[in-house]
């Protein structure tokens, strides 16, 4: 997906390099990347790749190229990045940023807008792109003296959004600033806060990386990108085509068709599923699409489309008369009919599903199985998926003793 760096000519003389990542289809809107501190890193060009995957045209300039070409630091040369820092001239970079986001303009794989999505030093950078030059959007990763820009920033009036960890010991002071920036400004700004992480949070490389924040604020990234350059992918069909070659084809290679080349499936209470494409086509194959029996079907509760997932809630109805192997793998068919929630959560890259995280209640399985007696114990059967179809059904049975110790009591 990627290309060899790409060389770019500087407004005032010189030239410099920028990593290039392509989405799938060669084609499609543009994002510049702006390192951090220690350079255009393995992080750096991991997080092009991923941005690429999702379908744009990715450049990553050498923004210290006037001080030393092709710096590529670790955390065990902190002193040095810090040293680069303090030479770095930020008004210049802002030059080379132009100058990247004219030769994107230029790409004959460029269609569409140009967004800028900086981290640390570069955070800060792309919130002076987003005052400063012709993008059309803007997203800032942990910037560090952001808030000495404020008044500059004012006058920003594309959609930008501001990714910090409360934690953050180099960013806090700021926090106040942004957030009245932030209020003044909600047609086209928006601060989010991630709890109990710190500086760098999204940087899989370093000590301070927390996967729930960065998976979270990338999602996010994408929804400030693509409200305003697309690309739009209609991933609700994509789900729909493929639960109907699960379930009505049957057909595991057309199901394969919709996912990504290298996608996971985790059915959670049986760990059952496959990470791959090979192993993903077997599961599928032999222990999937053609295991339903004759009377299956699925009863919609509710779902939920974001920017890059969806959210299914569902309750699978069917009479056990095979073996199910990813439900009940090794027990023989008990002919009795089941009521299963289940939850579904799905997630694609670009136009294609990358993976799903599927969840039922399997102590509610093996209830209606017959193969565990509730006993006293706080579990339930079918009722669970009477009560998500009737929200009348009396709830609170399982703890009937302890429900009736509030009766009457002030509210």
């Amino acid at each position: 997906m990627h290309m060899k760096n790409l060389a770019i000519q500087a407004a005032d003389g010189g030239r410099f390099n920028a990593y290039v990542a392509l989405p799938p289809d060669q084609t499609g809107p543009g994002l510049v990347l702006l390192h951090e501190a220690f350079g255009v890193t393995s992080h750096m060009r991991r997080m092009a790749d991923r941005f690429a995957e999702d379908g744009y045209v990715v450049l990553v300039p050498d923004l210290y190229w006037r001080i030393q070409p092709g710096v590529e630091l670790s955390d065990a040369e902190f002193d040095r990045a810090m040293e680069l820092y303090q030479k770095f001239d930020a008004d210049l970079a802002i030059k080379d940023i132009e100058a990247t986001i004219g030769t994107m303009r230029k790409m004959s794989q460029h269609v569409g807008g140009v967004g800028v999505v900086g981290f640390c030093l570069g955070g800060t950078l792309a919130a002076l792109a987003a005052a400063r030059t012709d993008i059309d959007c803007a997203v800032s990763y942990y910037g560090v003296g952001i808030a000495n820009h404020v008044d500059e920033l004012k006058k920003v009036n594309i959609p930008i959004s501001f990714h910090y960890g409360t934690d953050d010991e180099h960013c806090q002071p700021e926090f106040e600033a942004m957030q009245a920036l932030v209020d003044a400004h909600r047609d086209n700004m928006s601060l989010k806060m991630y709890p109990n992480v710190g500086h760098g949070f999204a940087n899989d490389d370093r000590a301070f990386y927390d996967l729930s924040a960065a998976e979270l604020a990338f999602t996010r990234a994408l929804t400030t990108i693509r409200s305003a350059i697309g690309p739009k992918f209609d991933i609700e069909s994509i789900w729909e085509t493929h639960l109907y070659h699960e379930f009505v084809t049957k057909n595991a290679a057309e199901t394969l068709k919709t996912m990504v080349e290298n996608p996971y499936v985790n059915i959670a209470p049986t760990l059952t599923g496959g990470v791959g494409h090979d192993m993903l086509l077997r599961f599928y194959k032999y222990h999937f699409v053609d295991v339903h029996p004759e009377d299956t079907r699925m009863i919609s509760i509710s779902r939920t489309v974001g920017v890059n997932r969806v959210v299914d809630e569902m309750i699978m109805c069917f009479t056990h008369d095979r073996e199910i192997p990813y439900l009940l793998p090794g027990i023989e068919p008990t002919g009795r009919y089941m009521k299963v929630p289940m939850v579904a959560i799905v997630s694609f890259k670009g136009g294609k599903v990358y993976n799903e995280h599927i969840y039922w209640d399997q102590a509610s399985v093996l209830v209606q199985a017959g193969l565990l007696e509730k006993n006293g114990l706080p579990i339930m059967g079918s009722e669970i998926a009477d009560k998500l179809l009737d929200k009348n059904i009396r709830p609170n049975d399982l703890m009937m003793d302890i429900w009736a110790t509030s009766e009457g009591k002030p509210i």
